[in-house]
């Protein structure tokens, strides 16, 4: 715990803290003296230990036999040996068993104390497990083996007692096993505690602090315990059902050297507020004993309590006599704790006799200053109850007040940016954001809207929050520092996000809500710009909320409701509070965020595609950038690097920049110059003001574009048309072309000054010429590529051209060869023609040599008056007897069996391979 008995300060009733609020501080235990440095339980690691049969160990420590006792703790120990490093689970159940004989034993023989400690020490040590399910194969048993450690309360052994307390604490404090001498696997990180809420052991600690009423050590740590386990909700109903609340209050000003006996208690008492049902507090807290017990202990520390720690602790208790004093029919008038707490509260404005408050001073300490704020709001809260309280007249009306109210903010927000010191005196920023706070409340509220500054906020209170929002965008954009973290150390983030949240489900779109979002984003921007860790407080609820906005839908940027501001403010927040953190630039990347900036740069605002411009830029210094730009489509398939390159154009043709039809550099001695730059004269200025070339970078967006483009690289850019890469080769050396610029301003400057610079300066200002060779360069490139460009269309037009003609000549052929078709069917004269022709081109296709001892077979069927292929009929003439081992002989023709008389070919049969006749032949008469 960082500081004893720090706690937040309460607000006036309407805003008290939440539980959310309150600091769960847990003080690091001293006592834990064992922790995980090895092998896990029940392992043998070399030679560092034996196995132990833990059935074995149960036997002998149940042998009532005095003369077993040395052998009894020689075993014991072997057991505190073998399990130093922690427990399987398995084995839980005999440790258990174990561990109850010893206790058993150390009532009548002292010696098995130590060893009984030594056994409960391992129960702090991590558990482990050999299989996955373990944990719920075991698990009854290790509930009734930690309910156990409970029960060996009653052990009448202060050793006994401190040491299950310290094991019990290190079950929330226990270091992993060293991955070096892990064996088995650890058990998940909150088995123990869930096993604690299964076991009851928070029931039994409350049960026990009765054993230790006049045992002050003993009882610090079972409180302390207890302050452990009491950050469970379900550990809490366990201890409200031993009387907690009763039984703390009982202890709470005993006497206690140390101080703890009290902090620790509050604690305690603090979480069972907090995680408890109203029901049950209500019947243990409605108490005289417990009123008492807070009143006393309150009382001591205000008039006694000199130290830091003490005036802290003093505000605990009020802050928890506070949350009692809310529960009805509590009874602080009863018990004289309102009448005292009433006369703290305004004994420095009304003077007392009363001897309490005779030497009572406030100081203008910090914690002082709580005390008083939690005294005017407990007086709110005894309100409610005191039945001498009654209504005075009421002033003024509702709608008086309200004007008034909204006036009054109004005029701090002029006010507080010009006196800002006294605005932090009066703590302006704790006062504006629980003003936010009820704002955002559902407390019922019937605003009038009658005045000039309630328009918009009838029956609701916007118009309060509006100008709430409005006094801190004032204060914020003063960038002073002290004020700022004042904000953030008040939660100003968090509820902030939690404004744009209801705002955008609670209200329909109007005037006033868009300016109150404008108004937060703005906020938020100056919280978070250069600083890592309120960008983290920002997190990634805020870039859930944040994204909606940016995919706000076009038409409304013209509605004059104020959505382009919100816009504007919205891309705002994204620059400082999200860029500059890792985490959250991955988060944006994951959640589409680069697709949804490129979509705004398809609306083709200046203001919006400027400021989208350079958040890529930033964006682009996380490697995962590019990959996303490179991915995303726009309508038609385009790209974000054509689309970056019609910008680029479109920014030129603003500007005037001469370019001829198809895009090429005009000038090439200053190519980037648009027409305003050109009218623009050379003035001499001193080295600390930037020229017009330099003003012209951030005045136009083709700087951000050469950025972003230099990032996703001038090679394989997808998508790009010839008229794009003629502009990709001026963007190439747009920073080229700049610094020709620079130049040529210099010797402007030299030259109108009448300066003559001496030598080898004169030839260090011909470096102009340089650069105007670099544009000629350059629109000599785009003309190649031009040129190109046309050769290639042209290549193309002759490619369509030549298939259309092929198609053409296919289709003449066609028509040709139907026509000669119809002809031969209807012409005897020129079928004959025909087959003359036909005989002829097979005769000249064939081979004038003839092979040697070839026999050469007639393809055709003699008398046959057709143009077209004949049948399938096929009449082969085998190869004669003379000519064995002929052309065919090693055909698949040939014969696989052959009849052999005397070693003879007897006779050769004659081959007919006949299939089915496709076309049968034409008549001729």
């Amino acid at each position: 715990m960082a500081s004893p008995g720090l706690r937040p300060v309460l607000a006036p009733t309407f805003l008290l803290p939440s539980v959310a609020e309150k600091r769960k501080a847990l003080v690091p235990s001293p006592g834990l003296e064992e922790t995980w440095d090895g092998e896990l339980g029940g392992m043998e690691q070399g030679n560092r230990s034996k196995s132990v049969d833990l059935s074995h160990v149960i036997k002998l420590l149940e042998e009532p036999e005095p003369s077993t006792t040395e052998e009894q703790l020689q075993v014991l120990e072997k057991v505190a040996n073998r399990y130093r490093y922690g427990i399987l689970l398995n084995d839980i159940a005999q440790i258990s068993k174990i561990l109850n004989l010893c206790a058993e034993k150390s009532h009548t023989d002292k010696v098995f104390i130590e060893p009984t400690c030594e056994i409960i020490k391992l129960y702090g040590l991590p558990f482990s497990k050999k299989k996955l399910s373990d944990e719920v194969t075991y698990a009854k048993e290790v509930q009734e083996a930690i309910s156990q450690l409970g029960c060996l309360m009653r052990v009448p052994c202060s050793q006994v007692k401190i040491q299950i307390c310290k094991s019990i604490i290190n079950f929330y404090h226990a270091e992993p096993p060293k991955k070096e001498f892990q064996v088995y696997q650890p058990v998940s990180a909150n088995y123990k505690k869930h096993m604690v809420e299964l076991g009851g052991l928070a029931e039994t600690l409350v049960l026990s602090l009765t054993l230790v009423e006049n045992q002050l050590t003993e009882k610090l740590w079972i409180i302390k315990t207890l302050q452990h386990l009491s950050i469970s909700e379900t550990n809490c109903q366990l201890m409200m059902k031993a009387q907690a609340p009763i039984r703390l209050c009982s202890h709470l000003n005993d006497v206690d050297p140390t101080g703890q006996l009290l902090f620790r208690s509050s604690e305690v008492l603090w979480n069972l507020l907090e995680n408890t049902s109203k029901d049950e507090i209500t019947d243990q807290f409605n108490n005289l004993e417990c009123v008492q017990a807070l009143k006393e202990a309150f009382t001591h520390l205000l008039l006694h309590g000199s130290r830091h720690y003490d005036r802290q602790l003093r505000n605990d208790i009020l802050v928890i006599a506070t949350l009692v004093a809310q529960i009805p029919g509590t009874p602080m008038i009863e018990t004289g704790f309102a009448k005292q707490l009433i006369l703290f509260a305004t004994f420095h404005e009304v003077k007392s006799h009363n001897p309490l408050v005779k030497g009572l001073r406030i100081t203008s300490s910090y914690e002082d200053f709580e005390l008083k704020k939690l005294l005017l709001n407990m007086l709110t809260v005894l309100a409610k109850d005191l039945c001498s309280v009654q209504s005075g007249p009421v002033g003024m009306s509702a709608a008086q007040f309200e004007e008034l109210q909204l006036l009054a903010i109004a005029t701090l927000a002029t006010v507080a940016p010009l006196l800002i010191e006294d605005y932090m005196t009066n703590c302006g920023n704790t006062r504006l954001l629980m003003f936010l706070e009820w704002c955002l409340s559902n407390e019922p509220f019937f605003a009038q809207g009658n005045s000039f500054h309630g328009t918009g906020g009838r029956g609701t209170k916007l118009a309060q929050m509006r100008y709430c929002l409005k006094v801190l965008n004032r204060v914020v954009s003063l960038c002073d520092g002290t004020v700022n973290l004042d904000l953030c150390d008040n939660g100003a983030i968090q509820q902030l996000l939690d404004i744009l949240k209801k705002t955008t489900r609670k209200y329909e779109e109007d005037a006033i809500v868009l300016e109150i979002q404008t108004y937060v984003f703005l906020i938020l921007s100056n919280l978070c710009e250069n600083d890592t860790h309120r960008k983290e407080l920002f997190g990634w609820d805020g870039i859930d909320i944040l994204i909606p906005f940016l995919k706000m839908d076009a038409k409304k940027l013209y509605s004059g409701l104020g959505h382009n501001r919100l816009l504007v403010s919205a891309l705002d927040c994204l620059w400082c509070c999200v860029l500059g953190c890792i985490i959250l630039e991955d988060y944006f990347l994951e959640n589409e965020g680069i697709f949804t900036l490129l979509d705004l740069l398809m609306l083709h605002q200046k203001s919006v595609c400027n400021l989208v411009l350079g958040l890529l830029v930033e964006f682009c210094d996380n490697p995962k950038t590019v990959s996303h730009i490179n991915a995303w489509q726009g309508k038609k398939g385009q790209t974000a690097a054509n689309m970056l390159i019609s910008l680029w154009r479109q920014e030129e043709d603003d500007m005037g920049v001469k370019r001829d039809k198809d895009g090429r550099i005009v000038d090439t001695k200053q190519p980037l110059i648009g027409q305003f730059q050109k009218t623009q004269e050379v003035i001499p200025m001193p080295a600390n003001c930037p020229t017009i070339a330099i003003m012209d970078v951030a005045e136009n967006m083709r700087a951000k574009i050469y950025c972003i483009i230099c990032k996703l690289g001038f090679e394989n850019l997808p998508g790009l048309t010839a008229k794009d890469f003629v502009t990709l080769a001026i963007i190439r050396r747009y920073l080229d072309f700049k610094v020709g610029e620079v130049w040529s301003e210099i010797c402007a400057e030299l030259k109108k000054e009448n300066f003559r610079p001496v030598p080898p300066y004169p030839e260090v200002l011909q470096i102009t010429e340089a650069f105007e060779n670099v544009g000629k360069m350059v629109l000599s490139l785009q003309t190649e590529m031009l040129e190109s460009q046309k050769y290639q269309e042209l290549q193309e037009e002759e490619k369509c051209y030549a298939k259309i003609q092929s198609l053409h000549k296919q289709r003449e052929m066609v028509s040709k060869s139907w026509e000669n078709f119809l002809t031969r069917t209807s012409n005897y004269e020129a079928l004959k023609n025909a087959k003359g022709l036909q005989e002829k081109s097979i005769e000249i296709s064939r081979s004038k040599v003839k092979p040697f001892k070839a026999t050469l077979h007639p393809t055709d069927i003699k008398g046959l008056n057709t143009t077209i292929a004949s049948g399938r009929l096929v009449t082969v003439e085998s190869t004669p007897s003379e000519l064995t081992g002929g052309p065919l002989a090693d055909t698949d023709l040939a014969l696989k069996r052959l009849p052999i008389r005397g070693g003879a070919l007897k006779r050769i049969k004659e081959v007919k391979v006949i299939d089915s006749v496709k076309k049968g032949s034409e008549s001729i008469k």
